[in-house]
């Protein structure tokens, strides 16, 4: 326990700090994101958070103190490849059907197939790919995805706690204070961002951790709770496919973009979807701890679908303002510096 609040309290301080010390790197290595035309916004964000993370989780690995386990162990070094294959798509622009399989391959190896058979192990390696690549296509809007990060980090930890899977817990405890510290830096106007590496990092460790405190119960309560955890990303990838289905149209149509055209200010919009996510992971472990039956989760689906389908009635009035959300990726920059997608 008291292990856990210092490697927190660390974790959060040397978050701060690296995210502060690599902006300047990013901005020279032109490895930036345009979120709005005369305010580069550098890259590297994710990296702060990934080493940060590692680091502090593996220094209690390393010293005994806090031993994570051998699942765990293997979340932390299958996690650490996703973030590499992030900072490659970073760098080199990649589609989106590369990084899923990458993600794939590594949920792959870290599912318990043991305890939740071949055929559910498949559904979960395609599940923890889809919210790792999910949590990349969340990252268009100054400190969302590190809030969303932040709330599920802690709920799924609570889960662990409960579980009594003490080194998951530590490393979810480590992640959100990571996450904490590189919102200092991100909160609206970002003076850094999180990118690939950051969010893929975030998406697939607590996708995986979901799993792994999942495994054993039975399929139709989990399938639930899973649910309940991702409430917002599954709702924000949803309504892009809705959008693009019955549109055709490729730019960005998000969650963010939707409640910033109802007048949301960026700071409103992190905060309304932070807090929708806080609920749907207050239902998610009430349903894990057996405080609540899973027809809560039903609840959280009915509200995911009644927000898609009421922001689906927004119009669009004008370009997007350019403060909250990323731009387009078939934005071409010129100058010096050279755009990276996030």
């Amino acid at each position: 326990m008291l292990y856990g609040i210092a490697a927190a309290v660390a974790a959060l301080f040397f978050a701060s700090l690296l995210t502060a010390l690599l902006r300047g790197p990013a901005l020279r290595l032109g490895l930036i994101d345009r979120r709005r035309r005369n305010r580069p916004v550098p890259l590297l964000g994710g990296v702060a958070v990934v080493l940060t993370t590692l680091a502090v989780a593996g220094a209690g690995e390393w010293t005994g103190v806090a031993p994570l386990g051998s699942g765990v162990r293997r979340l932390l070094i299958t996690a650490a490849a996703v973030a590499v294959l992030g900072l490659v798509a970073d760098v080199w622009r990649l589609r989106a059907r590369v990084l899923l399989c990458g993600t794939a391959v590594a949920a792959a190896c870290v599912v318990p197939y043991e305890e939740v058979g071949v055929a559910g192990g498949v559904v979960a390696v395609g599940w923890i790919a889809a919210v790792a690549v999910a949590f990349r296509a969340l990252d268009h809007a100054d400190a969302l995805v590190g809030t969303v990060g932040v709330v599920t980090a802690f709920g799924v930890g609570v889960c662990a706690a409960v579980a009594v899977m003490d080194g998951l817990a530590v490393l979810l405890s480590v992640l959100a204070a990571a996450l904490t510290g590189f919102l200092m830096h991100n909160w609206h106007p970002a003076r850094i961002a999180l990118g690939a590496c950051g969010s893929l990092f975030t998406g697939f460790v607590l996708a995986a951790a979901v799993v792994l405190t999942r495994a054993g119960y039975a399929p139709g309560d989990s399938v639930g709770v899973l649910f309940a955890f991702t409430a917002v990303v599954s709702a924000d990838v949803l309504l892009v496919v809705l959008v693009r289905r019955f549109t055709g149209r490729p730019g960005p149509d998000h969650l963010a973009h939707r409640l910033r055209r109802l007048g949301l200010t960026p700071q409103g919009v992190t905060v309304v979807l932070g807090a929708l996510a806080f609920g749907g992971v207050l239902v998610g472990v009430l349903v894990h701890a057996g405080w609540a039956d899973g027809g809560a989760v039903l609840g959280v689906a009915g509200a995911a679908l009644i927000l898609v389908g009421a922001l689906l009635r927004v119009k669009k009035r004008g370009p997007l303002t350019a403060t909250s959300t990323h731009a387009p990726a078939s934005l071409q920059v010129t100058g010096h510096l050279r755009v990276r997608n996030g």
